[in-house]
């Protein structure tokens, strides 16, 4: 049976919590907010009033979110159906938070954690069965008003109407595209998404001791291949190098053996040598891109020559050089060879997740697309190239096939999906309707 939501507590108010308080005080929800101390909750509410864009549409209905601290209000939340924690991505602070709450929810109240990767299993481990039944993973993306993606990932122990409830919730109330992931590190987007920027790095690092420019391979790492124009070095200017050397770290912690993506936990030399001066990405004023601001007013934009190891102006990309979908991957040339190395090497990685991190490709396809703005899921973007045709190469460099290639093989199949993608191959051989989104 599922479980009503109308009143909703976030504990933790930084960008994720003050946008999922923001979004369910929108969807017309009552809504307690709860922060460390007094002005880091009016810090959260300002955020969600006054951010860029605002957490919020309609400025009156910030008046459905009460704020107050940890330390004060928690007792509220014995009036509140579902429990968000959102606090910072730390397993120990989300573990103090967790041994908080549970004594003071009432019966039949959902807890939900908005962590980015850590495994659920991690910050339920020696806590109160009751916790373990009504808890599960609700990974939001940022920013949360905007991005669609929303993971959904329960424990071992979790009760099926958690999730048949939030699922149903943030689908219809929030208006989120849901995914059902399992609870492995980082989930679906995060965990494709960061092989293909780590493992990235690396390949990029050998197409620039081959004559190819940052500027030649963030534009064919983007609207070529179907991926957003930041490419693979803009993207992770957005991101942070700090920020992706944690996620290294998660990985490396919690990938299972003989993972391809333990190879790249670690950035490249290059990459630690910029984290270690601070060379962080746009939120420290410099990464692998800077805009200088001239004194007419103007601004140009300089980028940081990994081979050179120094500053130079940006250079503007022959966009005839660039290969497109769908044969960019089986191109001879460094274009060519670079698309095959980290987008072929990505779409690889994915073929062999299932049933890993999901059941089935089309939660992977749906995660990427909603996530990471990508134009196609892994699988699609196969369908997209041709299976057959990157069983071939793989078979011409003994590389062995991963799962879900090796399924399409064995069973003589052509793609992944088929009837206008009404249907998508499954693990056993067969075709199944695709789910709704």
């Amino acid at each position: 049976m599922a479980r009503t939501i109308e009143t909703i507590a976030v504990i933790g108010g930084g960008t994720m919590g003050s946008g999922i308080a923001g979004l369910c005080a929108q969807s017309d929800k009552k809504v307690l907010l709860l922060e460390i101390n007094r002005d880091a909750a009016e810090n959260a509410l300002d955020r969600i009033k006054n951010g860029r864009p605002p957490a919020i549409d309609s400025p009156e209905k910030v008046d459905r979110i009460e704020i107050g601290t940890i330390e004060q209000d928690i007792h509220k939340i014995d009036e509140c159906d579902w429990i968000c924690e959102a606090v910072s991505e730390n397993l120990e602070t989300k573990r103090v938070i967790m041994e908080k709450l549970e004594p003071l929810r009432k019966d039949g109240s959902i807890v939900s954690t908005n962590t980015s990767g850590i495994p659920l299993r991690a910050i339920t481990e020696g806590m109160p069965e009751r916790l373990k039944r009504d808890i599960a993973v609700t990974h939001f993306f940022n920013p949360v008003k905007v991005m669609r993606l929303l993971e959904l990932v329960p424990g071992a122990e979790t009760s099926p109407d958690v999730i048949a409830s939030l699922s149903a919730f943030c689908r219809n109330t929030l208006g989120k595209g849901v995914v059902n992931a399992k609870d492995t590190v980082n989930f679906i987007g995060n965990r494709i998404g960061c092989y293909w920027m780590m493992m990235g790095l690396y390949r990029a690092g050998e197409a620039l001791k081959n004559g190819l420019s940052m500027e030649d391979i963030d534009a064919q790492m983007s609207a070529p291949m179907g991926l957003p124009v930041t490419g693979l070095y803009g993207l992770i200017d957005l991101i942070g190098l700090d920020v992706m050397d944690l996620v290294g770290e998660n990985l490396a912690a919690n990938l299972p053996s003989g993972d391809l993506c333990m190879e790249y936990t670690k950035l490249p030399a290059p990459e630690r040598a910029m984290l270690k001066r601070g060379q962080l990405g746009r939120k420290a004023g410099a990464g692998f891109y800077r805009v200088e601001k001239l004194k007419d007013g103007g601004r140009k934009t300089e980028v940081y020559d990994l081979i050179d190891q120094a500053w130079r102006n940006k250079n503007a990309v022959d966009i005839d050089k660039t290969h497109s979908v769908p044969s960019a991957m089986f191109i001879d040339d460094e274009q060519g060879h670079l698309a095959w190395e980290i987008m072929g090497g990505t779409l690889v990685y994915a073929a062999g997740l299932v049933p890993e991190i999901a059941d089935d490709i089309v939660n992977i396809d749906r995660a990427m697309k909603w996530g990471y703005a990508w134009n196609w899921g892994p699988f699609e973007m196969l369908d997209e190239v041709g299976p057959t045709n990157v069983i071939e190469k793989l078979m011409q460099e003994n590389h062995p096939l991963p799962k879900m290639l090796q399924v399409l093989k064995d069973f003589d199949s052509k793609s992944f999906y088929r009837n206008n993608g009404k249907e998508f191959l499954g693990l056993d051989g067969t075709y199944h309707a695709t789910p709704e989104e």
